[in-house]
């Protein structure tokens, strides 16, 4: 599985990189787009596992919802110099208050999916919250003002993949070498508290050498960043691991050997960009 993981990561790597860094900012909303739509089709098996209607018809309400606000909201008029557009800094709140009552959820998951586990309309708007704001954040952060670097915003995209890959392998190592005390025994029996620390302990590290290039901010104000950043990755994770048990669904898909599906693989990134987006927004400029 290891080996898997690893092969899948070393050759999405490159093709993530070109995407964010050689793509044109129409471009890089495409491929993002198409990101997104096949995740969306892996979440309308959490809304009604099996059922390819469902599927069909959710990946369109997404392909309209991310249509639209491009429509409306084109990549040069993001950004009216250090001032987001008004729609877009919207979404970007939806989605962070979004992640605090995931948080809510996922914390009261015994209790609370007896809610909305029965409820296909109330999982369908829990996939476009978590996904249509990740989308928005994306694009805002790759659009950002350049200053003095014409790959400013790609640096950002690629300072967010950073902390949620350095998150996600802290945990993953130090889980199996230390792992002793669940996270959240009924959401994800298999992640520990100790794989939690070990993932922030890595970000805290990544923050450090961040830092030297960044001279205009103080470390405290990027540490803590970094840090927010990282614990919203691992909330992402736990989101999706708890709508795969309600829907008792090991794998969102099979596309990614030895990551599962496109869910699987981005789960941190949908609350890490929205989140790291806001801190950039109100903390950064």
């Amino acid at each position: 599985m290891l080996k898997q993981r690893v092969l899948t990561a070393v050759l999405l790597l490159p093709a993530a990189l070109a995407a964010i860094f050689l793509l044109s900012a129409d471009g890089f909303a495409l491929a993002i787009a198409l990101v997104i739509l096949l995740a969306s089709k892996e979440w309308g098996s959490f809304i009604q596992p099996g059922d390819r209607l469902i599927q069909a018809s959710f990946t369109l309400s997404m392909a309209v919802l991310m249509g639209a606000f491009y429509f409306m909201v084109p990549s040069e008029l993001l950004w009216l110099g250090d001032k987001l557009h008004p729609l877009a800094e919207g979404l970007l709140q939806v989605g962070g208050i979004w992640w605090l009552i995931a948080l809510g959820l996922v914390v009261t998951y015994v209790r609370s999916v007896r809610v909305w586990h029965h409820s296909m309309v109330l999982k369908a708007v829990f996939g476009q919250l978590t996904l249509l704001p990740a989308f928005v954040a994306m694009l805002v952060l790759h659009s950002a003002p350049q200053m003095q670097d014409p790959h400013y915003g790609a640096y950002l995209v690629l300072a967010v993949l950073l902390i949620v890959w350095g998150a996600d392998t802290g945990a993953y190592f130090f889980g199996r070498a230390f792992g002793k005390h669940k996270l959240a025994r009924h959401v994800s029996p298999g992640k520990t508290i100790e794989g939690l620390a070990g993932g922030l302990l890595v970000c805290a590290l990544l923050a450090a050498a961040a830092w030297n290039y960044l001279p205009n901010n103080g470390f405290i104000p990027v540490l803590a960043a970094v840090l927010l950043t990282a614990l919203s990755s691992a909330l992402g994770d736990l989101s999706e691991s708890m709508f795969k048990r309600s829907a008792n669904i090991k794998d969102s898909g099979r596309l990614l050997p030895g990551h599962g599906g496109i869910l699987d693989r981005i789960d941190s990134i949908t609350a890490a960009m929205p989140v790291f987006a806001l801190l950039y927004l109100y903390w950064w400029i």
